[in-house]
């Protein structure tokens, strides 16, 4: 059986165990969900062995990956630049944003820069949550104020204030001012809290 060898398999152990951390995982847990042994995935993350490519595409199933994001064959130097004309953008006149952070298969979290006018907001009441169970929500305002509402409660923020609070939960962003525009940039880090 192939195993995995240098350079594919450089730094598999350490992004096996974030990987695992991140999702909330113990050992036995991703064994469970593999069927790969808690010693084999431990001697993996350690770097004592390299898995077997059929050992790390179950490794990768259980971190709900393909086999190449594990392994990060699909992002080339591990390194991707973003140019300001690059960024892709959406929303209207009155709420418009850019999505600072590449497409990349696998990405756990994603930045956006966002610019509310004077009275507008990103959703109203009512609406659902945008993001997957589980994700995280941190925001700093970079310009002007606004106000966060989360589940039926409101926070102002003023400028170089930031707030994180669960992204799953029905929230939305406001420029409760006359005049002027707001700004604030964005992380939301998807599904690292388990229910």
């Amino acid at each position: 059986m192939a195993t995995i060898t240098a350079p594919a398999h450089a730094g598999i152990g350490p992004r096996v165990k974030a990987l695992r951390e991140a999702m909330g995982l113990s050992l036995r847990d991703l064994a469970e969900r593999t069927g790969v042994s808690a010693p084999m995935l431990s001697q993996v993350e350690r770097g004592d062995t390299s898995p077997t490519l059929t050992v790390a595409g179950r490794i990768a199933s259980g971190l709900e990956l393909s086999l190449s994001q594990l392994l990060r064959l699909d992002e080339g130097e591990g390194v991707t630049v973003v140019r300001k004309s690059e960024r892709r953008s959406g929303g209207s006149g009155e709420h418009a944003y850019e999505i600072i952070t590449p497409p990349l298969p696998g990405q756990r979290a994603e930045v956006s820069a966002h610019t509310l006018q004077a009275g507008a907001s990103t959703g109203g009441p009512g609406d659902p949550p945008m993001h997957e169970a589980g994700s995280r929500e941190t925001a700093v305002v970079t310009h002007g104020a606004v106000t966060l509402s989360v589940a039926g409660h409101e926070y102002r923020l003023g400028e170089g204030d930031s707030v994180t609070f669960d992204a799953d939960l029905p929230h939305h962003f406001e420029n409760p001012e006359p005049r002027g525009e707001a700004r604030f940039m964005s992380v939301v880090s998807a599904g690292l809290r388990r229910s």
